[in-house]
């Protein structure tokens, strides 16, 4: 694996989080540092060719995309070491029927996607940014570099109570963009994605699938450059993380490697490429028939064999908030990869695979952390417990400590990053995965 560089890693994240402000353009990502290294795509429709050393990725609903490298020895013998992450953030999309006028403004209706907070995209310089259909064919990734959007607050002079009684906003009536005055003139958002495309727009456009993004950059901040202040870092932190640990391992193993960034977990996963969808399962049945000499249970029993990752970011001890994390399970940002646990099964994680993880994080010289929801606090979930349900296979929950979960911008520690493509690249490289009778 390449050397660990913390200031390095920590700006390459943020490289990868700016050219992903939509789950299509950090999937496209995810593909283009797939393909310089050397990964060819696979299509599912094709008859496969599998091949132990073979480097393919499958991408499904233009956002979820499996990345492999086959091992030395048929699935059926060493099983998977997989990855999971995901690629989507909570934000606003646009509607199909968007264009309206309120006050003297030209506005674009928009739907929450997934839990946002939704005060923190108010006064924010917005644009759009995902894909668009040139008849049922022909997919083009858009991306509207400039401001075009605001959700403006109102003034405290006319919500007098709101530093004392909260703001509540209603995703309705008070979420609605502005994006120009009608007194300058028509504002069409068909034009102003026509002008984007310029030369890659060759069928009128038909449909759309576009969120709004946070046009300021993402940035190393703090004192000393040890916070990142950037907007997706839940998940796009994870996928990082994943990808860069499947990239950075060299050396060919017995089992197969394989990272899934799926779209649509932060809206509960069930659609066809999100972790409800037999996807992953389809992909991992067909490479482990696709040995030679696979019988009829191959793929069952390179489930069992099988390992997973479930790497979602987590919950870091707020400075302000303290009193909500157990006390025994606070973990800070700066304090290395975190495993995260729940006897209801919110989380995935067992002993075993807690010892697993744990001594992955010892081979990559990183401390882990745990958490663990109060008991007086409902604990969020992951891609972790359905993957389990699934496959069928053993699973860990993880993730890099953060502030600002779900926020239009969000905060974690530089010197998480390495650690964590350390912990995850050491899972992938095992030498044994854990025996299925365990």
């Amino acid at each position: 694996m390449t050397t660990p560089t913390p200031q390095g890693d920590a700006k390459d994240l943020l490289e990868f989080i700016a050219a992903g402000p939509s789950p299509y353009h950090a999937a496209a990502e995810a593909v283009r540092r797939l393909e310089a290294a050397g990964f060819s795509r696979w299509d599912e429709r094709d008859a496969w060719r599998v091949e132990p050393g073979a480097r393919g990725y499958v991408v499904r609903g233009g956002a979820t995309v499996l990345a492999f490298i086959l091992g030395t020895s048929a699935p059926a013998e060493r099983g998977f070491a997989l990855i999971g992450a995901h690629v989507d953030s909570p934000n606003l999309r646009v509607k199909p029927c968007p264009e309206l006028q309120q006050s003297g403004h030209h506005q674009l209706g928009v739907e929450v996607y997934g839990g946002a907070l939704l005060s923190t995209w108010l006064d924010r310089d917005l644009s759009l940014a995902g894909r668009v259909q040139l008849g049922s064919g022909r997919t083009r990734l858009v991306r509207l570099e400039r401001p075009i959007a605001r959700i403006s607050n109102l003034a405290i002079h006319l919500n007098r109570g709101v530093n004392t009684d909260g703001l509540v906003l209603n995703p309705q009536r008070h979420l609605t963009p502005s994006v120009g005055l009608e007194l300058a003139g028509p504002a069409s958002l068909t034009q102003l994605l026509e002008g984007a495309l310029g030369p890659a727009l060759d069928a009128p456009i038909t449909s759309w699938d576009l969120c709004l993004y946070d046009t300021q950059p993402p940035a190393l901040g703090g004192a000393h450059e040890e916070l990142l202040y950037a907007p997706r870092l839940d998940n796009l932190g994870s996928s990082h993380a994943a990808l860069r640990a499947l990239l950075g391992g060299d050396a060919a193993t017995p089992h197969g490697r394989v990272v899934v960034l799926y779209d649509h977990e932060e809206i509960g996963s069930q659609s066809m490429a999100g972790a409800k969808s037999r996807f992953v399962l389809g992909v991992l049945e067909r490479l482990a028939h696709g040995y030679a000499g696979a019988g009829s249970d191959a793929a069952a029993r390179a489930l069992a064999r099988s390992f997973m990752v479930s790497a979602d970011m987590a919950h870091a001890q707020h400075p302000n908030y303290a009193d909500k994390h157990d006390p025994q399970h606070a973990p800070r940002l700066g304090g290395g990869p975190v495993l995260k646990l729940n006897v209801n099964q919110s989380y995935a994680t067992d002993s075993v695979s807690h010892a697993v993880f744990r001594e992955a994080c010892e081979s990559a010289s990183a401390s882990l952390q745990h958490f663990v929801s109060r008991n007086d606090q409902p604990c969020g979930s992951t891609i972790g417990p359905i993957s389990a349900a699934m496959m069928g296979v053993r699973t860990v929950d993880v993730g890099n400590p953060m502030l600002s979960m779900h926020s239009c911008r969000e905060c974690a520690a530089s010197a998480d990053v390495t650690p964590m493509i350390g912990a995850l690249g050491a899972v992938l490289s095992l030498p044994e995965l854990p025996p299925p009778q365990l």
